[in-house]
């Protein structure tokens, strides 16, 4: 069974991921290109007529599906990207030790807080800190610092905006 013109339009636009000339449809449909284009604007008017939630759009030299803007808005939940999970209370910890004793290396922050500062690659992934540079120390250590997300995220204008710390004690940021 050979299958109809449409699925095969409606079956390349999906497919292709990106969008299909006018050529390449009648390629697919084995039409001169204006046989494919009277068939893809066939396609485009039943999709519009039946209203199945999505349709054609010349784009980019090709045609591709698409939602239509009225119904963006009811996606939203759809398209967002997941919440990411909170920060565990290790990495809160190295992300404080970070944030007021930048710029810093690990291995101090492994010392300020007697324990493994691994967490580091998590905050760095979700873009809250960065290297900003090496230290002259032996072996010239990775240098951490926080982010313009970081401020973002934690609602700061600036480092400035930071809780004070009574001296340099750490001991009520860190557990134990």
């Amino acid at each position: 069974m050979t299958p109809s013109p449409q699925a095969l339009i409606g079956a390349a636009l999906l497919a292709a991921g990106r969008p299909v000339t006018r050529r390449e449809i009648a390629e697919v449909l084995g039409l001169p290109e204006e046989a494919a284009a009277r068939a893809l604007t066939a396609f485009a008017d039943t999709l519009s007529a039946v209203g199945l939630g999505f349709e054609v759009e010349a784009v980019a030299g090709g045609y591709r599906l698409v939602v239509p803007p009225a119904l963006s808005a009811h996606l939203a939940p759809l398209l967002a990207p997941p919440p990411l999970p909170p920060l565990s209370a290790a990495a809160l910890e190295v992300l404080a030790v970070i944030a007021y004793r930048q710029p810093v290396t690990r291995a101090e922050i492994e010392a300020m807080r007697g324990g493994s500062a691994g967490t580091v690659v998590t905050l760095q992934e979700r873009e809250l800190v960065k290297v900003v540079g090496r230290s002259d120390a032996v072996g010239q250590p990775l240098l951490y610092g926080t982010t313009e997300r970081f401020l973002l995220e934690f609602g700061l204008t600036g480092l400035d905006d930071l809780p004070p710390l009574e001296g340099a004690d750490f001991s009520h940021l860190l557990r134990g």
